[in-house]
C-alpha cells in the first residue's frame, strides 16, 4: 500500500505530534510505500529520501516568531503543491495529523481526487489560547469550529484517547471520532536503563529523583513542580530533573534559585531520544503537572520503564494515571497535595516500584503494534468505499 502522511510537526520538531508522526511513519515504511509531506526545514521545497526508504516531501516554510525552531507553511498556494505531490505520488491512503496549512492543503486536494483521508487530531485549543491576555473563550470556540470545518472533509477521524475522542465530537467534529492510542515501542521503554550512565553524563546526584520531560513551556505549569518540590525538599533529600527546552527554561531557574532549591534542580536540556529510557531509570517518580494533554507521550514512556506518575486531575491523563494503581492524581496547580504525594514516594521505595510495576502494566496495552494494525485496518477501508468503520477499533 502506498501512504501519504502529512504533518504540520515533523522532525526536527520536538512534541508528541511530531514524534507520532515520526514513530508511526517508520512503522508503516517496514511493510508500505512511506511519503510523508512537511514543512521545510528551510525556505525552499525539497524532496528527500531518508536512509530507511521514506520519501520526504518538504514544502517551504518560515519559522515561527519567537519560537525559530518552529517552522510554518504559508497557505499561499499550498493547496496547489498539495495537489502537484498527490498527483505525483497517487497514495492509496492520505493520513493527515492536523487541521493546519500543510494538512488541510492535502484533505482538501485529497477530496477533489477521491482518495480516502485519514485524520488524527493532536490538537487542543488550550495550547494556543494559554499565552494569550485576553479573547481566550472566543479565540477557543473559534479554534474548534475551525477544526470542525476541515476534519468534516475526512473519511474517518481519530484521537489518541477516548477523552480526546469524546471533546473532538463534542467540539463539533463529525464522528464517530475513533479513539486510536498514539503507542509506544515497549521494546525501547522498559525497565533496566542505564541510570548510572545518565547520571554521570548529566552531573546528577545518586540520590531519590524528580522528573518531567517535555518543552519547559507555560501551559506545562512546571511552576507547581517546582514549588512543590521545594516544599519536599526541606524535608527529603532528593533532586528535580527537568529534560527539555522552552520558554519558561529562565523564569523556573529564577523560580528555583528564590526558593533555595537552585543546586537541587537539574536542568538537562535537550537529550536525544536514544538516550530517554536512561533519563527515565534514573528517576524515583515522573510528574506531569500539565492540563492540555490529550494523551501525553512522555507519560506513557515513565510508565513503560516501571515509574509511577503523579499528574494533574485534568484532560486525558486521568485515563494514565490511577490513584494507588500507577500513581496518583491531584487537583490541578494544587502545590500543597502534589508536595504530599512527592514525600510519600520519594520515601517508600517499595510502595514507588509496586506502582511502578502496574504502570507498567497498563503501559503495555498501549503497544506500537497494536496502533499501527489499527490504523492499516483503516487505511484497508480506502480500496472498499462501501465499508463501514470497523466499531472495533473505538474499543
Amino acid at each position: 500500500m502506498r501512504i501519504l502522511i502529512g504533518a504540520d510537526t515533523y522532525a526536527p520538531h520536538v512534541n508528541g505530534a511530531s514524534y507520532f508522526a515520526q514513530r508511526l511513519a517508520a512503522a508503516l515504511n517496514e511493510r508500505h510505500e512511506v511519503h510523508v509531506v512537511s514543512p521545510a526545514t528551510g525556505y525552499g521545497s525539497e524532496r528527500r529520501v531518508t536512509a530507511e526508504g521514506i520519501v520526504e516531501h518538504r514544502v517551504r516554510s518560515l519559522p515561527i516568531w519567537q519560537r525559530r525552531e518552529f517552522r510554518f507553511s504559508l497557505p499561499i498556494a499550498l493547496r496547489r503543491v498539495a495537489g502537484r505531490i498527490l498527483d505525483e505520488v497517487r497514495p492509496d491512503v492520505v493520513h493527515v495529523q492536523s487541521h493546519f496549512p500543510v494538512c488541510r492543503a492535502l484533505i482538501a486536494a485529497a477530496h477533489e481526487r477521491g482518495i480516502f483521508v485519514v485524520a488524527t487530531n493532536h490538537f487542543m485549543p488550550e495550547n494556543l489560547t494559554h499565552y494569550l491576555p485576553l479573547g481566550r473563550d472566543q479565540v477557543h470556540a473559534w479554534a474548534w469550529r475551525d477544526a470542525a470545518r476541515v476534519f468534516a472533509r475526512a473519511d474517518v477521524v481519530t484521537a489518541p484517547t477516548p477523552y480526546a475522542a469524546a471533546l473532538a465530537t463534542v467540539a463539533g467534529i463529525p464522528g464517530p471520532v475513533l479513539p486510536i492510542s498514539c503507542g509506544i515501542d515497549l521494546s525501547r521503554f522498559r525497565s533496566g536503563g542505564d541510570a548510572a550512565g545518565f547520571r554521570h553524563r548529566y552531573g546528577l546526584e545518586d540520590v531519590p529523583t524528580v522528573a518531567f520531560v517535555g518543552r519547559l513551556d507555560s501551559e506545562k505549569n512546571l511552576d507547581v513542580l517546582v514549588r512543590a518540590f521545594a516544599t519536599v525538599r526541606r524535608r527529603v533529600r532528593a533532586q528535580l530533573l527537568l529534560v527539555g527546552t522552552g520558554a519558561e527554561d529562565r523564569a523556573l531557574r529564577a523560580l528555583a534559585a528564590e526558593l533555595g532549591v537552585a543546586d537541587s534542580v537539574r536542568f538537562a536540556g535537550f537529550v536525544p531520544d536514544e538516550e530517554l529510557p536512561d533519563a527515565y531509570a534514573a528517576s524515583t517518580v515522573f510528574v506531569n503537572p500539565g492540563t492540555a494533554e490529550l494523551q501525553s507521550l512522555v507519560t506513557l514512556e515513565a510508565m513503560a520503564c516501571g515509574r509511577p506518575v503523579l499528574g494533574a486531575d485534568a484532560a486525558a491523563l486521568p485515563h494514565l494515571v490511577i490513584n494507588d494503581e500507577t500513581g496518583y492524581l491531584f487537583a490541578p496547580g494544587d502545590t500543597r497535595a502534589l508536595a504530599g504525594h512527592l514525600a510519600t514516594l520519594l520515601q517508600d521505595p517499595h510502595l514507588a516500584a509496586a506502582l511502578g510495576r502496574r504502570a507498567r502494566a497498563v503501559a503495555e496495552q498501549h503497544d506500537e503494534s497494536r496502533t499501527v494494525a489499527a490504523f492499516e485496518q483503516l487505511y484497508a477501508i480506502g480500496g472498499d468505499r462501501s465499508a463501514r468503520v470497523p466499531m472495533a477499533l473505538a474499543a
